[in-house]
């Protein structure tokens, strides 16, 4: 059985962690759990250290448990929020929970001796009522205790809910839960959980006499000072549908020097030798990206598939590789709609292309390519307009005959400036 806080220790990932959990985990096969609220459709990669840190988990031959809070997620947890949260009714909570479910069989086994398990806090808070919740749990956690959490203090000048406040206690309440009825004895997650996961701690050892173990992983930001995860488009989210697979791969690619070398031990599941090795050649040849390639091709593989990881790479070449006509007019409407997700996208009429070229990019179009004809004109007289990887030398050029099965045309402005245009 492989040290999971060795493992973690090496890697970067550990911010806190409770005496003797070391020496448990080495000694004892357990369950861990780590809670993620439902308040969108779709995980993003700012939730990756956690599952991760499940994965890793696991591997160390442990079990992880996935708290989805279906309770909690209709609160909204006070932790690293300068304000609170907008309530979800419970039929986007349940859509959220599902969707959310089927992203972590990407990465978790859930199957054998330590098969991951998916359990939902409304299932022991439905029926909880009031009186007995502030009874048999609110006694035991006094206000001091409480307001000393950095999630409640550094809210208190700017205004914290009741609903908020008592976050903590519900948190807690779910570690005492699964410890007495499932038997887990850590919870894990970032450290902006750090206060909520000891009191769970707390309630463990009034309530139930019992020992408890807890581990956080440092909240991963950028050496730039930009968030991680964060893009001018916002979250980079794990569903296509939210986030492409090619600019999910874009993300990766375009790390820094600094932060793959970090990223590279967080997000990679290869072993020390292996990250050591890829770090080593990174370090000596920087401008060949080593890093950031081999980081971009795992992930996405890992999240979208290898099929996903080939069309991604295609669009990359196309965009800003050393393409050619002959590569585009070989892919296939996949391969061509994966072009639309990375560059700018408009829509025409087929019977927009009876007008010329000119009126169709200019102001004939309701999606104006260029700002006037004349713009276009200058474009073509200085050879930097280009249709499907050919150069446009003749303002009269048929673009209804040039189209990519018959509905798709890429538009190059100069080297790199794309629109990718869709014939409806």
């Amino acid at each position: 059985m492989k040290n999971f806080v060795e493992e973690l220790r090496w890697r970067g990932m550990i911010h806190d962690v409770t005496p003797d959990t070391e020496e448990y985990l080495s000694n004892n096969i357990t369950s861990g759990y780590i809670g993620f609220d439902p308040t969108a459709d779709s995980l993003h990669i700012g939730n990756l250290v956690q599952i991760m840190t499940l994965v890793h988990f696991q591997k160390c031959g442990h079990k992880p448990i996935i708290l989805i809070g279906g309770a909690t997620g209709m609160i909204g947890d006070p932790s690293g929020k300068s304000k609170e949260r907008k309530f979800l009714d419970l039929k986007v909570i349940s859509s959220n929970q599902q969707k959310i479910r089927l992203q972590f069989e990407k990465f978790l086994n859930f199957s054998g001796e330590t098969a991951a398990v998916i359990v939902n806090n409304n299932t022991w808070f439905n029926d909880f009522n009031l009186l007995d919740f502030l009874r048999d749990v609110g006694k035991h956690i006094s206000v001091n205790y409480m307001t000393s959490k950095d999630s409640v203090k550094n809210r208190l000048e700017t205004g914290i809910s009741y609903t908020e406040f008592t976050y903590q206690l519900i948190q807690g309440y779910d570690f005492y839960w699964l410890w007495k009825n499932k038997n887990i004895k850590i919870q894990l997650g970032g450290s902006d959980q750090w206060g909520n996961i000891l009191t769970g701690n707390e309630l463990i050892r009034k309530i139930g006499k019992g020992d408890s173990y807890a581990l956080t992983t440092p909240l991963i930001t950028k050496t730039d000072g930009g968030k991680f995860g964060k893009t001018e488009d916002g979250n980079v989210w794990l569903d296509e549908k939210k986030t492409s697979p090619y600019k999910f791969y874009q993300f990766w690619i375009n790390v820094s020097d600094n932060d793959a070398i970090n990223f590279i031990k967080i997000f990679s599941l290869k072993n020390k030798t292996k990250i050591e090795k890829l770090i080593d050649l990174h370090t000596k040849d920087p401008h060949l990206r080593i890093l950031q390639n081999f980081l971009a091709d795992e992930i996405t593989i890992l999240v979208h598939g290898k099929f996903s990881l080939e069309v991604t790479k295609k669009t990359s070449k196309i965009l800003f590789g050393k393409s050619e006509y002959e590569d585009l007019i070989k892919m296939n409407e996949i391969e061509l709609e994966s072009l639309s997700s990375a560059v700018p996208c408009v829509t025409i009429k087929r019977s927009d292309l009876s007008n010329s070229l000119i009126s169709i990019l200019s102001e004939d179009s309701k999606n104006q390519i260029f700002k006037s004809k004349s713009d276009v004109r200058r474009m073509i007289n200085n050879n930097g307009l280009s249709i499907n990887k050919k150069k446009i030398i003749d303002e009269n050029y048929n673009l209804s005959e040039n189209l990519l099965l018959n509905k798709f045309v890429l538009l190059q402005k100069g080297k790199k400036n794309y629109t990718f245009i869709i014939v409806e």
